[in-house]
């Protein structure tokens, strides 16, 4: 029997890297597309921790280079497509707009064409994000809270999103996405704010910082676990219509209480450590996001199963786990 094939853009972040590492177990052949770099060998970090960078087979491309993503469907001929590429962190996108727009808004534009035109049988994700509710018109936000976009990284995102839904109309593509609320790992990067407070809370533990600089420690999240979150994409592409589902918890938490408990982990009163940095406030503020994932759970079947006081201790062991073997 033939494996199917998934191609997965973005497959050196953090979603990437689990949603590769699911496939694999679910018997996939796994195509990753890689932007080339200096930092070549280093991009692959993430699946080098989760033991499995030797089982993806790993092709150039580029979102930006439409011609080269055909080449990429015509030679993996997949069976499905996970465009999980973007730029994705929000504050760097008020700093390249330009940029954002094209990788986060465009790039999607260029795969749905790529897929299209020479892997039409293929299922196609398209990563959305919570941000696009921005400055919330509803407490809760499900598949039909209209869109208030609050940065370039969301509005590009919502072209993504848009032409994911034109693309599967016109087209009559199987075409799916996925509005996913905030999701975080030991495999987040260390600019986004729960990485940093616990990688801050680690660093203060071990004596390596003294203080940790924060912006809006009120803004309240929708936090779940990544690796949660990578199995409702899959099941999205498992299904026999395409269709659009946020994915949370329902349930919302301060940035405050987040620091809490990673300060809590390590045995530490955050009171102590943590200083307001004006520096660090974003230009237009999104406060509050909380979605409500009923469409995910009775559609998809799909529940998480990472509480946020378990994923907040992974990753801050791993933290003190990664500190401590720098020295």
């Amino acid at each position: 029997m033939t494996k199917k094939c998934a191609v997965i853009t973005g497959i050196t972040g953090q979603d990437g890297a689990y949603l590769a590492e699911l496939l694999l177990n679910e018997g996939y052949r796994v195509v990753g597309v890689v932007r080339r770099s200096s930092h070549y060998g280093v991009a692959t970090h993430r699946l080098d921790w989760l033991g499995i960078t030797d089982r993806v087979e790993m092709i150039d491309g580029d979102l930006l280079d439409v011609s080269g993503m055909c080449r990429i469907m015509r030679e993996a001929k997949p069976d499905e497509v996970y465009n999980l590429a973007a730029q994705s962190f929000v504050k760097t996108s008020w700093d390249q707009p330009l940029l954002t727009s094209q990788s986060t808004g465009l790039g999607v534009v260029n795969m749905l064409e790529a897929v299209r035109l020479e892997a039409p049988q293929a299922r196609f994700y398209q990563a959305s994000s919570s941000e696009m509710y921005g400055l919330i018109q509803e407490p809760m936000q499900t598949e039909k809270t209209p869109f208030y976009p609050r940065s370039p990284y969301a509005v590009a995102k919502l072209m993504g999103h848009w032409m994911t839904v034109n693309y599967r109309e016109s087209f009559g593509m199987h075409a799916s996405s996925g509005i996913l609320f905030n999701h975080e790992s030991p495999l987040r990067g260390l600019e986004f704010v729960t990485r940093k407070i616990t990688d801050g809370a680690a660093r203060i533990a071990l004596g390596k910082a003294t203080e940790l600089r924060m912006g809006n420690t009120d803004a309240q999240r929708d936090w779940g676990h990544a690796k949660d979150y990578v199995r409702a994409m899959w099941l999205m592409l498992q299904q026999d219509n395409p269709d659009d589902y946020v994915v949370a918890t329902g349930q919302t938490t301060s940035v405050r209480r987040f620091i809490e408990v990673a300060f809590a982990r390590v045995g530490l009163d955050p009171d102590k450590y943590i200083k307001t940095d004006p520096a660090f406030l974003r230009p237009a503020e999104v406060d509050v996001l909380l979605g409500d994932p009923s469409k995910a759970k009775t559609a998809l079947g799909w529940q998480p199963q990472i509480s946020l006081d378990e994923m907040i201790a992974e990753m801050v062991d791993a933290d003190m786990a990664r500190l401590k073997r720098q020295g």
